[in-house]
């Protein structure tokens, strides 16, 4: 598990091209959007590619994407229950 946050963390980092930032920057169960990282919808839209293109998950369900989308973790957890 730790080993794909490590890689999710820097999946965020290339896809949303959060310049100036380490994987070691971003709290494992921060927020991404508002307060945390201060991401958007756009990069939630990026997020949902990185899910697709290199895990094989499709979000069917955007009532769920919220909690999934909270932190790094709640992504980790998604892709770890899902991954295919």
């Amino acid at each position: 598990m730790n080993q794909l946050i490590q890689t999710l963390k820097e999946q965020l980092i290339e896809a949303l091209n959060l310049e100036d930032i380490t994987p070691e920057d971003i709290e494992t169960s921060a927020p991404l959007f508002g307060d945390g990282l201060g991401l958007d919808s756009i990069d939630a839209l990026e997020i949902i590619l990185i899910l697709e293109r290199e895990y094989g998950i499709k979000i069917d369900n955007l009532e769920n994407a919220k909690e999934v989308f909270y932190s790094v973790q709640t992504l980790a957890d998604f892709i770890d229950k899902n991954r295919k």
